[in-house]
């Protein structure tokens, strides 16, 4: 019996098998990224984080460039043939990654392995709300996601150390194929709802378009692409620069980076374990601002005493790493509540697709000044420019998303008959009506038709 009240959504089969298949992929990405890094290092010597750098770039580029592509050009298809093709590809990818010989090889099969998955991520994603219909349970699944990407982090390397005292590394990326391959049969094996037919053809420039469209729209979205701006770049100074800080700045071993990183990762763990009972009592709104917030004081109380003072104790920049982690997890792990309540069955596909595109847009300006200002200006200036971009986006959602819109809003229809369907739908007497707004065809601004 299930004693966690967060793991009994996996009494649910489908979602149980999903989420697996998640976890194994994860698992074989994790293994990935440590073979690509000792793969650079062959490969280009000293140069090796130039390469890496380059190839998280090009990982962002595709996140953001292609996914919204790619989502526009399958979106036809059968969701489970786009599952199982994407993992495909990325097994394929990763079966040829040990045998490259120079370093634009790296950068080409890495580019496409990441349009895969920019194809597969958003539609995962937007898959399980059609599967967990209870909004309790779903926000379980989110707590659950977020647990698997922070036990990504942590158990790789681990699996990656053990495996390398008794293969070469190259072995890793056949453990990254397996982790797809997997995953492609598990979802092969799960019987996936059929998404609702499109009644509406659209054209391609449309399908391109429209998930964006919406998100951009909806203030609550709004809201959250400010607040993935703040947790972008305060995680991004934590990714990018916690190694420079653990070897150089309190000249420890490598060991230190672990606890370092573990740490930042049972912060988010247990704020993902605290979640869901939260978000029973307090709306989503309040915690991620609030959250953002605290993250953002934190860093820039850091950066200053940082600045005047000079390093905190070990145990102190501990401690801050678990607590940040802990706010990041409560900034981000709402956002598919959010994205589920935004849009119509027929358009969760694209707006959790918009949602991938723009939320990677942030990390792919934060993720550079980090590595920047970090090299050029030292990481206590860093960790001030990069709080301050944190400041800047939390006070932005409380500009783009005001407080009391997710109700019932009065607004009027002037350009629709007076027989239409949306009036007989919403039990309408006149043009002037109230509902939840979500927008659609028939509302194509907040909160009204426009």
């Amino acid at each position: 019996m299930l004693r966690c009240p967060m793991l009994s959504v996996l009494k649910h089969p489908v979602y149980a098998r999903l989420f697996t298949a998640q976890v194994i992929a994860l698992l074989g990405t994790g293994l990935l990224t440590v073979a690509l890094g000792l793969l650079a290092y062959d490969l280009a010597g000293a140069q090796a984080g130039v390469v890496l750098g380059f190839a998280f770039t090009i990982k962002m580029v595709a996140y953001v460039g292609l996914s919204p592509i790619a989502h526009a050009l399958v979106e036809r298809l059968p969701r489970k043939a786009v599952l199982i093709g994407a993992d495909l590809i990325r097994a394929f990818v990763a079966l040829f990654l040990p045998l490259i010989d120079s370093v634009w090889q790296i950068y080409l099969l890495i580019f496409v392995l990441q349009a895969a998955s920019a194809t597969f991520t958003p539609a995962f994603q937007a898959l399980i709300p059609d599967i967990l219909k209870d909004e309790r349970d779903y926000t379980k699944a989110l707590s659950l996601s977020r647990l698997a990407y922070d036990l990504e982090n942590l158990l790789s390397p681990a699996m990656a150390g053990a495996l390398m005292l008794l293969v070469s590394y190259h072995w890793l990326f056949a453990g990254t194929v397996v982790g797809f391959v997997t995953s492609a049969a598990l979802v092969a094996a799960t019987v996936i709802p059929a998404q609702k037919p499109q009644t509406k053809q659209r054209p391609f420039k449309e399908r391109l378009t429209r998930g964006t469209r919406i998100y951009l729209a909806t203030p609550r979205l709004r809201g959250l692409l400010s607040l993935n701006l703040s947790a972008a770049a305060v995680g991004a100074f934590i990714l990018v620069n916690t190694v420079v800080m653990v070897r150089t700045y309190f000249g420890a071993s490598e060991v230190y980076l672990a606890y370092a990183m573990a740490a930042f990762g049972a912060g988010s763990m247990l704020a993902a374990l605290a979640l869901p009972r939260l978000l029973e009592t307090v709306a989503d709104r309040s915690v991620m601002i609030i959250a953002a917030f605290m993250l953002t004081g934190l860093t820039l109380a850091h950066a200053v005493y940082f600045l005047t003072v000079g390093l905190v104790g070990w145990g102190s920049f501990l401690a801050l790493w678990a607590i940040s982690g802990a706010l990041y997890s409560a900034v981000l792990t709402p956002s598919g509540r959010l994205l589920r309540r935004s849009a119509h069955t027929k358009d969760r596909p694209a707006i959790f697709t918009a949602q991938f595109a723009l939320s990677h847009a942030c990390w792919l300006l934060t993720y550079p000044i980090a590595g920047w200002a970090g090299a050029q200006l030292g990481l206590p200036t860093a960790m001030m420019i990069l709080g301050s971009l944190a400041l800047f986006g939390v006070l932005l959602s409380l500009l783009v998303w005001p407080a009391g819109n997710a109700g019932e809003l009065e607004h009027t229809h002037p350009d629709l008959p007076a027989d239409h369907p949306h009036f007989k739908t919403h039990h309408a007497h006149s043009k002037s009506h109230a509902h939840v707004i979500v927008i659609d065809d028939e509302h194509r601004a907040w909160p009204t038709h426009g």
